[in-house]
């Protein structure tokens, strides 16, 4: 199934603020950034000591199974197997990691949101599991897993108002934080605009003209007339 495939995944999640309320110095988040409230405290570890209470009573109810026993066909007994077993793996390894973030972080919603739906999967196969508890297995067993699904509904109905209002308390402080933000804003004043002063006495300015430099002269060379001699040059005089 692709529930029981689903169980056993856990990830990273994301740090969110804690809501605000009435502060108890017996509910503080582990980063100190702010307090969580103590009815909040008080509601999340009742909420989770269920939980772990109900995990072990689960995994020691699915141990006792003796579905080889079952009076049915071997591919339902093996689907079965294969349910209790990812069940198991669940309860034994991605739940309690969940709950350690979530006791680490007690209002953080990606981490709430992710135990409801890792409870969402783990009630769909553990009634899976029920139900072919009540067709083959003996009613002892039946009862006991019955009893844990149960639990396991009511923690996850606890668990989804307590989403509806983590998310309503965050909401607020959002609308709050952004009108904070623009009372900030309307509070600093505006810089001046720089002014430019023109002299209207003062003489406009000539445009300066740049002289052209003078080309140097070319000394030119001119042939005598055809039949004339050009004058002989005087003898250097002695020294």
């Amino acid at each position: 199934m692709c529930t029981a495939a689903a169980l056993g995944q856990a990830g990273p999640v994301a740090a969110a603020p804690p809501a605000n309320g009435q502060y108890s110095a017996q509910g503080r988040a582990t980063d100190g950034a702010q307090p969580v409230s103590y009815a909040s405290m008080t509601q999340l570890n009742g909420m989770l000591a269920q939980l772990e209470e109900s995990s072990k009573s689960t995994q020691a109810d699915l141990a006792k199974l003796r579905i080889e026993r079952w009076k049915t066909d071997g591919n339902s007994k093996k689907q079965t197997l294969a349910n209790v077993d990812s069940i198991q793996r669940n309860l034994q390894g991605a739940l309690p990691e969940i709950i350690a973030q979530l006791r680490a972080q007690p209002e953080d919603l990606p981490t709430t949101f992710k135990l409801y739906r890792n409870l969402d999967a783990l009630y769909d196969v553990v009634g899976v599991v029920v139900e072919g508890t009540g067709a083959f297995g003996s009613k002892d067993d039946f009862q006991s897993l019955s009893n844990d699904l149960t639990t396991f509904e009511d923690t996850r109905k606890q668990l989804a108002k307590r989403i509806e209002s983590l998310s309503s308390a965050k909401e607020v402080e959002i609308v709050r934080l952004r009108a904070d933000l623009k009372t900030a804003q309307a509070a600093i004043p505006a810089a001046p605009p720089k002014k430019v002063v023109v002299d209207d006495n003062e003489p406009p300015k000539k445009p300066v003209v740049k002289k052209k430099k003078p080309k140097p002269a070319t000394p030119s060379t001119t042939a005598p007339p055809a039949g004339q001699t050009p004058p002989a040059q005087a003898p250097a005089k002695p020294q």
